[in-house]
């Protein structure tokens, strides 16, 4: 008894040969069939090639395309010869040309002899497979596909829209329960040969000639009908990423492949030397006999489609640049957004250096420069401080300046007169605090030289744009650490604020504030407001300011007395 090798070729010709000598030189007869779109001359130079073995035969050639019915056929076919020019065929089992054979033939063969009358078939119903890409489920089984999917697409879509419209469903064949799973498999020769000549098979032929993807469910629906133990796994070591596509192993994924413990693996890159070497010329240092195992990997292969899905916390890059909303975290670190801080405190930015032992920055998105912290013209990662390079893309200036400074908590001030179109990003990002003391724009108003006109229309536009951003912090999109005080309930009592917005970031020193920065003069604020009412401007997000005097200017604590004897 012996084990057919069933092998569907349509690349890589050469690496097809090599596969087919290694089954045939372990006594396992090969049908090989190659697809009709390969060249006459070709497939002649394949053929002559392998003549000199002479259990290895070509069967009839198809059209094979992805999704359509040409790979059954062309499975049909050389099944069909396999089992009529080799009567000691116990299993069949269905390879590719890409198949690459992980173990040595005589360990496949002692495996299967073991279990006679077992199917290994992935069979599962559409109901019980979450793997399934594409939006078509049961609909596969009760639509019509007779346009290709990869060069009819606009055909295929609209005639799946008017069949959805019209609401036109296909007649199942009575007792069959539509199945689906990989297309590798290995069947008893009693299981096969019923499926191949079953009084049915006319018709199921004709059903499953227009279902999407038939080379996923012909056999795997049949077996159902025929086999008297079916285990639903495939033999074959294949991995499918996110998208559907195959997995392609390489000479790096030699190791990888030893600890699968499979039989077979596809899809081998034509060019990895190293793995066809190892595994076709090297039957001694061949892998321990061992139960197939292939989940022993699926961690790796789980860990590389987040990587290549999701990318590492704040990165991006031209290779991996997500949808909206789609990325794993908006920056890599915590950061620190200060709104009119440095605005109604002098010198705030190195008073917070010194507190916490962040790197504090000035305004980043300032419209003419970026102000890096003391003065620098670039930053790691050579970034510019020109805000014209910042501003051609605003949110990958600041995803770039947390990227290239992990390790470091990075601070930085911000205000209405700033570029705005970091706003909703910041306020989505888990890893920013925000800290906000509404209406500080007012005060290098107050204190500058302007026409009061001026002033008015400027406090009016600050004013507007704060607002709307405002309102962005307070939406429940909003993710971030947001605390927003008015400018008069803030400088009535800041002790408070700045310790908890310090105890957040991460003080040097765990203990209480034993240096404030000093408060701007703000004598005469009041009025200032009040004559912007006059005006006609109504200055709303400084909070409630009395008119006659403003509030005053943190003073340093007087020395108690003290007694000398």
């Amino acid at each position: 008894m012996s084990v057919g090798i069933v092998m569907l070729v349509h690349t890589a010709l050469d690496r097809a040969e090599q596969a087919a000598r290694f089954w045939a030189t372990g006594g396992c007869p090969v049908v090989i069939h190659v697809d009709v779109k390969v060249p006459k001359k070709t497939y002649a130079t394949f053929a002559k090639a392998l003549s000199d073995i002479p259990t290895i035969k070509f069967s009839k050639r198809f059209r094979c395309e992805w999704g359509t019915w040409g790979i059954v056929a062309a499975s049909q076919a050389a099944s069909e010869l396999m089992l009529a020019e080799f009567d000691d065929v116990r299993h069949v089992y269905l390879a590719s040309g890409s198949c690459l054979p992980l173990r040595p033939v005589e360990e496949l063969v002692d495996y299967l002899a073991a279990r006679p009358r077992t199917d290994f078939i992935e069979s599962a119903t559409t109901a019980d497979v979450p793997w399934t890409v594409g939006g078509l489920d049961h609909e596969r089984f009760t639509l019509r596909f007779p346009f290709s999917w990869k060069r009819q697409r606009f055909l295929f879509d609209r005639y799946v829209e008017l069949q959805r419209r019209l609401r036109v469903k296909r007649r199942i064949p009575a007792g069959l329960v539509p199945h689906m799973g990989s297309q590798w498999w290995c069947l008893t020769r009693q299981t096969l040969s019923a499926i191949l000549q079953g009084p049915d098979r006319k018709e199921y032929d004709a059903y499953f000639r227009r279902v999407w993807i038939p080379d996923e469910s012909y056999y795997q629906t049949l077996a159902r009908q025929y086999a008297i133990e079916i285990e639903s796994r495939s033999l074959t070591l294949s991995k499918f990423d996110f998208q559907g596509k195959p997995h392609i192993f390489y000479d790096d994924h030699l190791q990888l492949l030893r600890r699968s413990d499979c039989f077979v693996a596809r899809k081998i890159w034509p060019h990895a030397n190293r793995l066809y070497e190892t595994f076709l010329t090297d039957p001694s240092g061949a892998m321990k006999r061992t139960e197939p195992n292939p989940g022993k990997i699926d961690r790796i292969f789980a860990k590389a489609v987040e990587r290549r899905t999701r990318g590492r916390p704040g990165l991006y890059m031209q290779s991996r640049f997500p949808n909206e909303d789609w990325e794993n975290g908006v920056t890599a670190a915590p950061y620190s957004m200060f709104q009119g801080f440095s605005e109604i405190f002098e010198n705030f930015e190195p008073w917070l250096a010194r507190a916490t032992g962040a790197r504090v920055h000035g305004h980043l998105f300032h419209p003419d420069r970026v102000e890096f912290a003391e003065g620098q013209k670039t930053l790691n990662g050579a970034l510019s401080n020109s805000a014209k390079m910042r501003d051609y893309n605003p949110t990958g200036f600041l995803t770039n300046l947390i990227w290239n400074t992990r390790g470091e908590r990075q601070c930085f001030q911000f205000g209405p007169a700033d570029n705005q179109r970091i706003n909703w990003k910041v306020a989505k990002d888990p890893n920013a605090q925000i800290s906000v003391i509404s209406g500080a724009w007012s005060v290098p108003l107050f204190r500058s030289n302007m026409n009061f006109l001026d002033i008015r229309k400027e406090a009016a536009r600050l004013q507007k744009i704060e607002s709307e951003h405002l309102d962005v912090l307070r939406s429940h999109w909003a993710k971030a650490r947001i605390r927003i005080w008015t400018m008069a309930e803030f400088v009535e009592a800041p002790m408070e604020p700045l310790q908890g917005i310090l105890d957040e970031i991460g003080l040097t020193h765990a203990r209480r504030l034993s240096e404030v920065p000093k408060l701007v003069n703000l004598t005469g604020f009041g009025q200032f407001l009040q004559n912007l009412k006059n005006q006609g401007m109504h200055p709303h997000l400084m909070g409630d300011f009395p008119v006659a005097i403003g509030p005053q200017p943190v003073q340093d604590s007087p020395r108690k007395p003290y007694l000398v004897r």
